[in-house]
């Protein structure tokens, strides 16, 4: 793909039409041009090059020379960049806006459980339910790696809230550096966690219920490329669902079982 075409589909993906596109494009390698020219240059049919050029004219892209035959010229790349993006930005706020003013119901839907299949987003439900948390936050990390900085930043946040932080990492090590990346939260070393068991090339990477309600339950999945983590989910939110019901009952025991531990130890 040539650099003009490049950077059509770079303005078409920001809004603009194929012909606008065009037009613009050529605009910018000719300098200055007519109607004719920036067909023949931007592959565009004559007839409508005018009313592209006026649309154009409108978004402030290009200048209009009264002469006969009238000649345009495109604006700089700089200000032609600068005008895209706060019209992209006017539409996002426009966006934003009308979607904030939707009613929502009144009480969220508690049934049901969602899958996640991309990396990143399992982080975003992750993060999203660490900011909602409200009394207890339960997370457990075999795979400390898929522990990324936003959800520390998010166990600490809720730490410093004085919602109860409970953390489970593998190794005595990986406890230390919990301790100093998230303080003021209680962080167990579990040696049960570093023997996670394989199954269908999957391993569990982490766990979460945040006010006894919110989970996500994610693994690691083989990818088959180098340095390549896919990291898969499922989550839900609610006390009427019976993953959540179970989850809450396991961990709950788990939770348990270490305080007696602590207490015999004592």
């Amino acid at each position: 793909m040539s650099n003009a075409e490049e950077a059509v589909t770079a303005l078409e993906e920001l809004g603009l039409t194929e012909y606008e596109a065009r037009c613009f494009v050529a605009l910018t390698r000719i300098s200055t041009g007519t109607a004719k020219e920036i067909s023949q240059v931007a592959d565009v049919p004559r007839s409508r090059v005018y009313d592209t050029i006026e649309r154009l004219d409108r978004k402030g892209l290009v200048n209009v020379q009264q002469s006969e035959p009238r000649e345009y010229m495109a604006v700089s790349v700089e200000t032609a960049c600068r005008r895209i993006r706060e019209d992209y930005d006017s539409r996002i706020n426009a966006a934003e806006n009308a979607l904030g003013n939707l009613e929502s119901p009144e009480e969220a839907d508690d049934e049901g459980m969602w899958a996640i299949t991309q990396h990143e987003h399992v982080t975003d439900r992750v993060v999203t339910f660490l900011d909602d948390a409200e009394e207890t936050v339960h997370y457990l990390v075999p795979a400390t790696d898929v522990a990324e900085r936003p959800i520390v930043d998010g166990l600490t946040s809720a730490a410093d809230r004085g919602v109860a932080v409970s953390i489970e990492v593998p190794t005595d090590d990986y406890r230390e550096e919990f301790s100093e990346s998230v303080p003021q939260t209680e962080i167990t070393a579990s040696s049960a966690l570093q023997s996670t068991s394989e199954v269908f090339s999957e391993w569990p990477a982490q766990l979460l219920m945040v006010d006894q309600e919110s989970i996500v339950a994610a693994g690691i999945k083989e990818s088959g490329l180098p340095d390549v983590t896919n990291q898969v989910a499922v989550w839900t939110y609610g006390d009427d669902h019976g993953f959540a019901v179970w989850a809450r009952e396991l961990l709950d025991d788990r939770l348990e079982f270490r305080e007696e531990e602590r207490t015999a130890a004592e």
